[in-house]
This record gives C-alpha cells, sequence and structure tokens, in this order.
C-alpha cells in the first residue's frame, strides 16, 4: 500500500496524504462505477487498494456517509454531473490540476494493470464512459 502512494505521490509532485486521498477517490470511484466482477478481480489481486479507500474514507469523502455520498452521485448525474467528471471535481477539490489528474489516473491502473492484467483494467476502462483517457 505505501508502495503505490510513494510511487503516486512521487509521479503526481504531491504529498503522500493528498496521494493517498486521490487514489482513495479514484478506486472508491471505480469500485462504484466498474462492473462488480471485473472489481472482485482487480480487488483480489490488489488487496491494498481496499485498505486505501478504508484509510480515505474520513478526509476523502469529505465526512459524509457512503448513503450520502451515494445520493449526491445519483443527483450529480441526473443532473449531468456525475460519473467522471465527479471524479474530476473531487480531485480538483484535493488541489490537484489537470495533468496531476492524469499522472495519478495512469499510475493507479498501471499498478492495477501489473497486479491483475491488461484484461481486468481493459473491462473496467470500458465500462466507465470517459475513464480511457486518465489511464
Amino acid at each position: 500500500m505505501d508502495n503505490l502512494i510513494a510511487r503516486v505521490a512521487t509521479a503526481a509532485d504531491v504529498t503522500p496524504d493528498i496521494a493517498r486521498q486521490a487514489v482513495s477517490l479514484v478506486v472508491d470511484f471505480v469500485k462504484r462505477e466498474a462492473p462488480q466482477d471485473a472489481v472482485d478481480k482487480l480487488l483480489a489481486k490488489a488487496p491494498a487498494l481496499n485498505a486505501i479507500v478504508a484509510s480515505g474514507q474520513g478526509t476523502s469523502g469529505e465526512g459524509m456517509g457512503g448513503f450520502v455520498k451515494g445520493l449526491m452521485g445519483v443527483a450529480a448525474g441526473a443532473m449531468g454531473g456525475g460519473g467522471i467528471m465527479a471524479l474530476g471535481s473531487q480531485l480538483m477539490g484535493l488541489g490537484l490540476g489537470m495533468d496531476q489528474i492524469q499522472t495519478i489516473g495512469k499510475e493507479v491502473f498501471a499498478y492495477a494493470r501489473e497486479v491483475a492484467g491488461d484484461d481486468v483494467v481493459g473491462e473496467i476502462a470500458g465500462a466507465i464512459p470517459g475513464l480511457s483517457q486518465f489511464i
């Protein structure tokens, strides 16, 4: 887990705390938006990702419970602001620029490819509109 956070922090030129929050947001997004089968395969090969999401719940979710975040996601989606755009907004809320967001996405998915393989990452990327530009 710490290796991934250090890798992301170095690549995106952010603090380890910001890297942890960003990775938590990205993984939480994937867990909500990707096909469950692909998520299960990824998390079976990379259980550290669950630990990162759990460690980021107090900070990356702005203190909201999963139910409230879920409702906000549904409402944002109904207004056209859900999905990858909502994730981008959350990441920008951490003070990240677009280049840093793309770097973080590329690093998280490079790690996912290393541990779970191209097929799993391809299934995830193919199921989430707009994700491919960030991986």
